[in-house]
């Protein structure tokens, strides 16, 4: 590929917020999420109804931490299929401690734009990962924002 050449993500701009956008957003960091439709051929369990841009399915050993970043414009919502998690977060520029929220498998997070967050895996887990924007790594690494390590910042025994 000549040098001069951008990948698919470099040509596209990523949208700002609109305060539609965010009158749809959930109240609580975490949701669970329950079957709508059970018969004897199994269930239907609506995990997410809205416009987005990627899914994709992390798998994470016990001990692992993720994210320890914000995101300017992107949301996510974070379903889990197994295991189980301490999910540490605040508002960006908040000198507060952290919140804590434990979630386990069937359960669901949800992450706005400007929200400082970081997962810590305490059991082996899997997740399915919805969000806003695409996520080719040069339109992602625009979009986020590293920060110190929020899980130093917590107690996680007493979660």
């Amino acid at each position: 590929m000549p040098s001069n050449s951008k990948t698919p993500d470099e040509h596209q701009a990523l949208p700002p917020v609109t305060e539609e956008e965010r009158r749809g957003w959930p109240t609580d960091a975490v949701m669970n999420v329950c079957a709508e439709f059970e018969d004897g051929r199994g269930q239907i369990i609506p995990i997410l109804d809205t416009t987005m841009k990627s899914a994709l399915l992390i798998n994470s050993v016990r001990g692992a931490v993720r994210a320890n970043h914000y995101h300017k414009t992107d949301w996510h919502y974070c379903y889990f299929t197994k295991g189980r998690a301490e999910y540490i977060y605040r508002p960006v520029g908040s000198r507060i401690t952290p919140h804590v929220t434990r979630v386990e498998a069937g359960q669901m997070i949800f992450t706005p734009p400007m929200m400082e967050h970081a997962v810590v895996f305490t059991e082996e887990s899997s997740m399915l990962t919805l969000s806003r924007n695409p996520r080719g790594q040069t339109l992602y690494e625009a979009d986020i924002v590293r920060i110190e390590p929020l899980e130093k910042l917590v107690d996680l025994a007493d979660y």
